[in-house]
């Protein structure tokens, strides 16, 4: 099997808060008696794009498994490069690949400086298909980024989405060895279809979302804070089918 371990929206900003419930989550993946493939964080992991938080971000993050990381709407690309990353500054978008020997990974930036919503700029799916053009045959691949590409049926969530999503569904149409797509965003643990691949969502760590039918005290009551953090296992098995186990945390 090849497992892999996904969070996202961390959030860090400085508070006690969301700095255990993110080490909370990845003390119970670094005790683990199983060394997984990678764990990927799909962005917003500061939630202002402040040194301090990406400093901390990057202590936080730190495990004996692979980790890999991309922005979300909240990160601020020549932060996040230089804090996090410990590369140049840079506003190009932060696209990073994980290679083994069994799995290729590629997130991508589906930020836009200064919005909500996310967008692939060309440099970013042209960055993609290259990947995919150097990865092997029949080693499976999974493509992940922080904004959803489909609606998830929540209007906060789908208001901010990932937009100009044709064109990536005509580029996953075209590389059969991409077993999912992954994101987070959405706060709320969600699975999907996008391009006739299965396109799973990882809950918040920080917080979870309210869905539209559930109860609220009033209508800007978004996010439940007293839900436990949570992650997602994807799983590959050798049919190249994904199963996904979702998991909340005592933080």
């Amino acid at each position: 099997m090849i497992v892999t371990a996904h969070l996202s929206d961390v959030h860090i900003d400085g508070e006690q808060r969301s700095a255990d419930r993110t080490r909370a989550v990845m003390d119970y993946l670094n005790a683990l008696p199983y060394d997984l493939d990678a764990v990927l964080v799909t962005g917003d992991i500061a939630d202002h794009g402040l040194p301090a938080e990406y400093e901390l971000s990057r202590r936080l993050l730190t495990s004996r498994h692979p980790v890999l990381v991309c922005p979300g709407n909240h990160d601020e690309r020549g932060a996040f490069r230089r804090f996090l990353l410990g590369e140049t500054e840079s506003a190009a978008p932060v696209n990073q690949v994980l290679r083994t020997d069994r799995l290729t990974v590629a997130l991508c930036d589906s930020s836009v400086p200064g919005k909500d919503e996310g967008y692939l700029e060309d440099e970013t799916l042209l960055w993609l298909e290259d990947v995919l053009a150097r990865t092997p045959d029949g080693m499976p691949v999974l493509v992940g980024f922080h904004h959803p590409p489909a609606l998830l049926h929540s209007p906060f969530v789908d208001g901010i989405r990932q937009f100009g999503d044709e064109r990536l569904a005509e580029l996953v149409g075209r590389h059969a060895n991409i077993a999912a797509l992954v994101c987070g965003h959405a706060h709320t643990p969600a699975a999907t279809t996008f391009a006739g691949k299965p396109l799973v969502v990882a809950p918040g760590v920080v917080s979870t979302l309210r869905l539209p039918w559930e109860h609220r005290d009033h209508p800007a009551d978004h996010v439940h804070l007293d839900q436990p953090p949570a992650l997602v296992f994807h799983v590959l098995d050798d049919t190249g089918r994904l199963t996904s186990h979702y998991r909340t945390v005592v933080a």
